[in-house]
């Protein structure tokens, strides 16, 4: 699985300009099973998203699809579960 952190490198403004249509993308992929959660970051200074296992190359190909990409940074960061809590045992091995 692949953790993807955002940054934002423009004002508040413009992110918040964005937010709709960024919150479709996020709905778009949740539903399409290949985000896992999501969230803010506290202070609001970007947010988190966890995304399924899948090659690198699909990944990149839906983060370029992300509105904020005009307002945020990525960082991602592949990820292998080797430890859960018993609520999220099915994350284990993905």
């Amino acid at each position: 699985m692949y953790i993807v952190f955002l940054t934002y490198t423009r004002p508040m403004e413009e992110v918040e300009a964005l937010l709709e249509p960024h919150v479709a993308w996020l709905n778009r992929y949740f539903t399409a099973g290949a985000f896992i959660s999501a969230g803010r970051k506290d202070p609001r200074t970007g947010g988190m998203i966890m995304v399924k296992e899948m090659d690198r190359k699909q990944l990149d190909v839906i983060l370029a699809e992300d509105p904020f990409q005009q307002v945020a940074s990525y960082d991602v960061t592949k990820v292998n579960i080797t430890r859960s809590a018993n609520k999220f045992a099915a994350l284990t091995g993905i």
